[in-house]
């Protein structure tokens, strides 16, 4: 059976047992494969932009079981599927700017599938402003530790009214929602540790900038404090 990184497991986990499900950026498929293997998605679907990609998964496929005809598709983001054809997507690995345009290329599709479960590598602050101002509710927030970085994973559902946000997408309140804190484990004081010790790195360069303004300089302030807010409230 398919042995799953502690990231990919993570977003396994979201998937209800009875589900179907599709992998978008499949790579070498081992998401899929292990939720069939396991019983917990009876049909899934593999897909990739890359042909490279979609080989090593068909690869691993043939490897592991013959027998079973897998479903592969070759093509870019959620197009290559059905309105509603699968219960839950996974879309993980890339980046958050990208699966914005990836979900936004069709909203009708995209509001069609009970659950999402996105691992952006970066921009996952974007990610939540897009999110939220686009019909779609974070259910869930995961920290989850690979090799050395700690990865981010949302599980989102869409809902019929989109929430009109007033702040800006940049804006450190998307970079680290309050909802860490409550969908915090055993890794969110590590990663918000992190954070803030590189914020305030950022700022200790922006003092010596001779180019940098007053207001730059408390926007910086500002975010170590948010973050320290946050940290104390662990």
């Amino acid at each position: 059976m398919v042995k799953l990184t502690p990231r990919l497991k993570t977003i396994a986990d979201e998937i209800k047992a009875g589900e179907t499900m599709a992998d978008i950026g499949t790579d070498h498929g081992f998401l899929p494969i292990y939720l069939w293997e396991a019983g917990i998605s009876p049909h899934v679907i593999m897909a990739d932009i890359s042909r490279g990609s979609l080989d090593k998964a068909r690869d691993n496929c043939e490897m592991l079981h013959p027998d079973k005809e897998f479903d592969l598709r070759l093509g870019s983001g959620i197009e290559v599927l059905e309105n509603g054809e699968v219960d839950a997507v996974a879309i993980a690995g890339m980046g958050g700017i990208l699966m914005t345009e990836i979900l936004g290329a069709d909203f009708e599709k995209a509001h069609s599938f009970k659950r999402l479960i996105l691992q952006p590598r970066n921009h996952v602050g974007k990610l939540r402003y897009w999110l939220l101002n686009n019909g779609f509710k974070i259910v869930n927030e995961q920290l989850v530790r690979e090799g050395k970085f700690i990865c981010e994973i949302l599980t989102v559902e869409p809902k019929e009214v989109a929430v009109s946000m007033n702040q800006d997408e940049d804006d450190i309140e998307y970079q680290y929602p309050h909802t860490l804190i409550k969908f915090k484990n055993d890794l969110t004081e590590e990663y918000l540790q992190r954070k803030l010790n590189l914020e305030r790195q950022v700022l200790r360069s922006m003092a010596m900038g001779s180019q940098t303004t007053e207001a730059q300089l408390k926007r910086a302030e500002y975010r170590i404090e948010y973050l320290e807010y946050l940290l104390r409230r662990l």
